[in-house]
């Protein structure tokens, strides 16, 4: 894309954590952000705030629990409709219900495979079309660690990302022809709300666990889709990660 100045971006679950950072860098950098959230329209117009504060040309909240195919559908048409394009997607919308496979529910699965996995498929194939007659296009999708390595109580969780990876390959492949390219973020464990409920003793044995003995910062893995919508030109079906090292 080699510059995002007016370019148009899509960042889902974008209301915290991750995705907050990812809407902010991007806005950061001269995109028009549209700002997805479920529930929570307070923290998500925040964001919008935020990127209008520091410069950004031009951001808005907008509505959808991806997890919707209808719903999913409706934020790719409002932006459209509110822009007139979409050049750039991040797939970052998630939840995690972590139990082990002999206490977890069909439901707690369903659940999460829905609103972590379905989601990405949901919103790709409504931007579709836009991508197609535009020629052009960049396709972000957060899996985790969780979906390479595995994870104690997560199978629900590491099905999902794990299903994100072989989701991003294939769409790579088919969306070549429309030099859309799409791409994966494996973050590892991130300064977020959902490593902050880790109990203490929890969050001290995972740091051991990782070569570079600290918890990774939202703004680095924001920083890594930028690089891939900017400079990721002939970059596609690939996975990057950002792990301080607990999986290589």
């Amino acid at each position: 894309m080699a510059r995002l100045e007016g370019a148009v971006a899509v960042v889902t679950g974008a209301g915290r954590g991750i995705g907050r950072a990812i809407a902010e860098e991007l806005g950061a950098g001269g995109a028009k952000v549209v700002v997805n959230y479920s529930r929570s329209k307070g923290p998500a117009q925040e964001v919008v705030e935020s990127i209008k504060s520091n410069g950004g040309q031009k951001a808005v909240a907008i509505q959808a629990d991806v997890a919707d195919a209808e719903q999913a559908a409706r934020l790719i048409e409002d932006t459209v409709n509110e822009f007139g394009r979409i050049d750039v997607l991040v797939n970052n919308a998630g939840i995690n219900i972590d139990r082990t496979m002999k206490k977890l529910t069909p439901e707690e699965w369903d659940r999460v495979v829905q609103v972590d996995l379905n989601s990405c498929f949901y919103t790709v194939k409504a931007a579709l079309p836009h991508f197609m007659e535009q020629q052009s296009g960049a396709i972000v999708n957060i899996s985790s660690f969780v979906g390479q390595a595995g994870n104690l109580g997560q199978a629900n969780y590491s099905a999902a990302k794990a299903g994100i990876i072989g989701f991003t390959k294939t769409a790579a492949i088919e969306l070549a022809r429309y030099n859309v390219t799409v791409n994966a973020v494996c973050p590892g464990f991130i300064e977020t709300d959902m490593f902050s409920s880790v109990p203490e003793e929890v969050q001290e044995k995972i740091l051991k666990r990782i070569p570079l003995r600290r918890i990774g910062k939202p703004e680095e893995v924001a920083r890594a889709v930028r690089y891939l919508v900017v400079d990721g030109d002939y970059i596609t079906g690939q996975t990057l990660n950002i792990n301080g090292g607990i999986y290589m």
